[in-house]
């Protein structure tokens, strides 16, 4: 648009933009220019990483767990086997090096027998992902030029299809440019999703602090936290929050249904998102509001 080329999308900007995403969702889009009929576009969204080593311990807990436990008696027996057959007086001498490395081994052998039992004493809470509590919300500030609008469903869809998130407010300049996801219900009790006030969100602690520090916050576990009353807008029951600056100007507020379900990749991801989406709304956002 800036360089004299207008850029059209191929869907719609009205109410058929909002009824797209109830469709099964991929997290590609693919524009054309009005000039050049023939060149197409395409972009797909980044996928985090997944950290098959941590996915195999969680699946396989009962049998991690107990593993120190037999490897310090298997070490325990060998020491003692080996002392058996090797000779050497049953009584430990000092001046022999021998007999200095069978008790640095027993030793060894011992912490692990210790640190398997204290293992197995640890009962984890389990973890289970929980259905939001609320209405399903899809507001969408449609004011915005449609490259600003295509960015920020390509945020919530990615976001939605890769992570546990459930809900996605981003406000921008005092403006809530995007409410996606579940929301809570308002108290009249007719469906209608509770709306974001931005003034009072951007005056709270919370994001008075993500300001201050300048770097994304994660809130794992959301209950513990007193600044959730700062976030009505969320259905009851989020179980996680990640507060993510978007420059100086804004914030991404994107829960989850899962306890710590955002993963180290996801918090780096959507760093990234983050300052993607700075970079575009910077140039569009002007106190528009949702519609």
């Amino acid at each position: 648009m800036e360089t004299g080329t207008a850029l059209r999308l191929h869907f719609t900007l009205n109410t058929h933009i909002l009824n797209r995403i109830s469709k099964p969702k991929t997290s590609s889009f693919t524009l054309s220019s009005s000039s050049s009929p023939s060149t197409v576009y395409s972009f797909r969204s980044p996928k985090p990483k997944r950290d098959f080593l941590a996915d195999w311990v969680s699946q396989n807990d009962d049998v991690v767990r107990p593993l120190p436990i037999y490897v310090g008696t298997a070490s325990l027996f060998a020491v003692l086997f080996n002392r058996a057959i090797s000779g050497i007086a049953p009584v430990a001498d000092a001046g022999s090096s021998q007999s200095r490395a069978d008790l640095l081994t027993l030793g060894l052998a011992v912490t692990n027998i210790l640190a398997g039992l204290v293992w197995l004493s640890i009962k984890p809470k389990s973890i289970t992902v929980v259905n939001p509590q609320g209405v399903e919300c899809k507001k969408l500030c449609t004011d915005l030029p449609d490259v600003a609008l295509t960015e920020l469903l390509w945020a919530w869809e990615s976001l939605s299809d890769v992570t546990c998130c459930r809900s996605l407010v981003i406000a921008y300049e005092s403006s809530c440019v995007l409410q996606f996801g579940f929301a809570a219900e308002s108290s009249a009790g007719n469906g209608e999703a509770v709306s974001v006030d931005t003034d009072k969100l951007m005056q709270g602690s919370v994001f008075q602090g993500v300001m201050k520090s300048g770097t994304q916050s994660y809130l794992a576990n959301l209950s513990l936290y007193p600044g959730k009353s700062e976030l009505p807008f969320l259905p009851s029951n989020t179980q996680a929050v990640i507060l993510q600056p978007l420059g100086d100007n804004g914030i991404a507020i994107i829960g989850g249904d899962t306890i710590r379900g955002f993963t180290t990749s996801d918090q780096a991801w959507i760093t990234f998102i983050g300052e993607k989406l700075d970079s575009t709304l910077a140039k569009y956002v002007k106190q528009q509001t949702l519609t």
